[in-house]
């Protein structure tokens, strides 16, 4: 089982772990350092990043609605400083209704 697993489950308790370890193969390398491994939800290049390539790459998403999907992980994760990547796209494939192209 990842060691993201138990972050992603804080704020989605029935989460695929099957779906989790696919976005650690996706990201992987980026998983290396501290920096790359979080989403700055307060960095609009760093959210545009996410919207252009996960978001439309794996997701398959247009720009409104992966902009509108960030808006509500970013909402629903916004008492937490350190956002982990795998977690925010665990989150943005499951508010745009999108985690079964992770599976």
């Amino acid at each position: 089982m990842s060691v993201y697993f138990p972050d992603v489950q804080k704020y989605a308790p029935a989460a695929d772990a099957k779906v989790v370890e696919n976005i650690v193969k996706y990201c992987g390398i980026a998983l290396r350092s501290v920096d790359s491994s979080l989403v700055s939800a307060t960095d609009k290049e760093e959210l545009a990043r996410v919207r252009d390539g996960f978001a439309a790459r794996k997701l398959g998403l247009d720009a409104a609605t992966a902009d509108a999907g960030i808006a509500k992980v970013i909402e629903r994760m916004k008492n937490e400083r350190r956002k982990s990547r795998v977690t925010f796209y665990y989150l943005l494939a499951e508010v745009t209704g999108t985690l079964t192209k992770l599976a």
